[in-house]
């Protein structure tokens, strides 16, 4: 399996290429950051953002895109940025009719080092120790992009036989056929 992780965000969006199969060692293709300038006009930006990621669907065919979770944090401002970049690669994904998958930090954070509390130093030597890399890469956004691909590889396995259960077990609830609504008489007393 080949995953495009995406750390998204407005000024820097992480991007890392990871192929392999689950308990299998993973092999880095690519990583790098697609950057925006802060003082730039919002819908510029945006049409950056979406031309590189579409340069990295382009040249590393991925099977499917992680993307990292929009969650909640106490800058509006940082937020608001961080869930048009994430539309922005599901996007991108979408009409090139591949599967986007969602991690939390801390899922990823708990899938790459046992921990969903780990730092960025964590996560960055995890990474570089899981595919054998010489040195974290840099920035943390690029780290943080390989280590969404690396959760939804070992991730995916898993989730994959939870949605055939639920869809096995719809599949097998019957279903109650529908009633006429039958009229209420009231009952004198």
């Amino acid at each position: 399996m080949r995953v495009l992780g995406v750390d998204p965000g407005l000024t820097r969006c992480g991007v890392g290429v990871v192929e392999g199969v689950a308990g299998r060692p993973l092999t880095m293709l690519g990583v790098g950051v697609v950057r925006t300038a802060a003082d730039a006009e919002l819908g510029h930006r945006l049409v950056a953002v979406e031309r590189g990621i579409e340069e990295w669907l382009d040249e590393h065919r991925p099977d499917c895109v992680a993307v990292e979770r929009v969650f909640a944090q106490h800058n509006v401002r940082t937020v608001m940025g961080t869930a048009q970049a994430s539309a922005i690669a599901m996007l991108c994904a979408a009409r090139r009719g591949l599967p986007v998958a969602l991690h939390t930090p801390s899922e990823v954070k708990a899938a790459v080092s046992g921990s969903g509390r780990a730092d960025k130093a964590q996560v960055g030597a995890m990474v570089t120790r899981l595919l054998r890399l010489d040195a974290p890469p840099k920035p943390a956004d690029a780290a943080d992009a390989l280590a969404l691909a690396i959760c939804h590889i070992w991730r995916a396995p898993a989730l994959n036989r939870l949605q055939q259960a639920h869809a096995a077990a719809a599949a097998r609830t019957p279903r109650l056929p529908r009633t006429a609504a039958v009229p209420v008489r009231k009952v004198p007393r």
